[in-house]
C-alpha cells in the first residue's frame, strides 16, 4: 500500500510538474513577480538602486537583468513590453531570439516566432526550450511530425525530464500546449 501511494503522488508531481516549471528558468521556476509587474507600468522596470521604475536601457541593466524582465512580462502577459525590451538586447544571444520567438507565438505569429526559434536554434543547436517551444507551435498547428522531430531532438541532446521535454511531450499527447 505505502509503495502505491509513494507511486501515485510521484506520478501525480511528475504530470504537475509542466505546469510548475516556467519556461525560460535555468531551475525551471516560474518568475516571481516582482516590482516590475507589481508597480511598473509601459514596460518600465524596477531600478533597486534607483528604488523607482525606468524605462530600461543597456546603461542601468545587466544584459541577464533585461532577460529576467522579459521572462517576467511574458509570463505576466506583456508580450509588447516584453518586446520592447528584447529590441535594446544583444540579437546574437539565443535567449533573446527564444524569446521573440515565444512572444511572437503567443501572438498568434507562428511563421515569424519559428524563423526567431530556427535562429536560435542555429546559434545554439543545444536550445531545447526554444526547441520546446517551436515544437509547440507546430502542435498548434497539427503538425505533428515536426513537433515530434523536435521531441527527439531534446531527448538527444540530453533535455529527457526536463521542462522542455515533459512540456512538449504532453502537448504532443494531448494536443494542449503550455504558456509555462
Amino acid at each position: 500500500m505505502r509503495l502505491v501511494l509513494v507511486s501515485a503522488i510521484a506520478l501525480h508531481a511528475f504530470v504537475l510538474a509542466p505546469v510548475a516549471y516556467a519556461a525560460g528558468g535555468g531551475d525551471g521556476s516560474a518568475p516571481m513577480p516582482t516590482n516590475t509587474t507589481k508597480k511598473c507600468l509601459f514596460g518600465r522596470v524596477f531600478d533597486e538602486e534607483a528604488g523607482r521604475c525606468v524605462k530600461p536601457n543597456k546603461t542601468n541593466f545587466t544584459q541577464d537583468e533585461l532577460y529576467d524582465a522579459v521572462r517576467e512580462l511574458a509570463y505576466d502577459g506583456q508580450l509588447e513590453n516584453a518586446q520592447n525590451i528584447l529590441r535594446i538586447m544583444d540579437q546574437n544571444d539565443d535567449r533573446v531570439l527564444t524569446y521573440w520567438g515565444f512572444t511572437y507565438r503567443k501572438m498568434g505569429e507562428l511563421k515569424l516566432a519559428n524563423a526567431f526559434y530556427n535562429d536560435a536554434i542555429s546559434t545554439n543547436p543545444d536550445n531545447i526550450l526554444a526547441r520546446s517551444y517551436m515544437g509547440q507551435g507546430f502542435v498548434t498547428e497539427g503538425k505533428t511530425d515536426l513537433a515530434i522531430e523536435q521531441w527527439r531532438e531534446i531527448k538527444a541532446r540530453g533535455g529527457e525530464g526536463t521542462w522542455a521535454e515533459v512540456s512538449l511531450r504532453e502537448a504532443i499527447r494531448t494536443g494542449l500546449t503550455y504558456n509555462y
